[in-house]
């Protein structure tokens, strides 16, 4: 029925910390999935700053350009802020998690209030992080659901200022390759907020 509720929310968070807490020694999946209709490479690599650039942001940056979905000087840019994703980042996570790594309002089923499921994922184990900053770009949920996620499985600090922005390129650049349109300058507004 479609009918959606900040308890249904939260439950929901809990859930999702669990899928969180489910882990593997590095960051990938032991095969690519899709982001949409996109491949989405998943070796596995022993660093989260690294996999981030060289799995997600430099492979959609250049895929984005090559559509046209941003021009030749933004992917530059985009680049040399790849070449920084460490500083960026910060302290990484304690380790991989699974992640659902699609979560936007289309993927979430809800009944009488409650999420009934998420359909069509694009799996990894990744930075939890990576699935709150696509949640908060995509609106999926409100407040209740991050106030049960941090009492759950925690957020650490500087996601809010700054790995909410750089995570949420992957998903702008993705549409960016996929549509076109303002999601390239949504995304060069992030690289400009950081810094590039």
């Amino acid at each position: 029925d479609g009918i959606r509720s900040d308890e249904g929310g939260a439950a929901f968070a809990r859930q999702l910390a669990s899928l969180h807490a489910c882990s593997a020694p590095a960051f990938g999946y032991p095969r690519d999935t899709l982001i949409g209709s996109l491949a989405q490479e998943n070796a596995w690599m022993d660093a989260w700053p690294r996999f981030f650039a060289e799995r997600r942001l430099l492979p959609m940056t250049r895929l984005a350009r090559d559509r046209r979905g941003i021009g030749p000087e933004d992917a530059a840019r985009l680049e040399a802020l790849a070449g920084r994703v460490e500083d960026l980042i910060g302290e990484g996570p304690d380790r991989p998690a699974l992640v659902h790594g699609d979560l936007w309002s289309g993927n979430v089923l809800w009944k009488s209030g409650a999420v009934a499921g998420v359909i069509d994922p694009a799996i990894s184990y990744a930075d939890p992080e990576i699935e709150l900053a696509f949640i908060d770009l995509m609106g999926c949920f409100g407040n209740a659901f991050y106030r049960a996620y941090e009492e759950a499985l925690g957020i650490r600090e500087g996601f809010w200022e700054t790995r909410r922005d750089l995570y949420n390129l992957y998903p702008l650049l993705v549409h960016a390759a996929l549509f076109g349109g303002g999601y390239g300058s949504s995304a060069m507004q992030i690289a400009r907020r950081l810094g590039f």
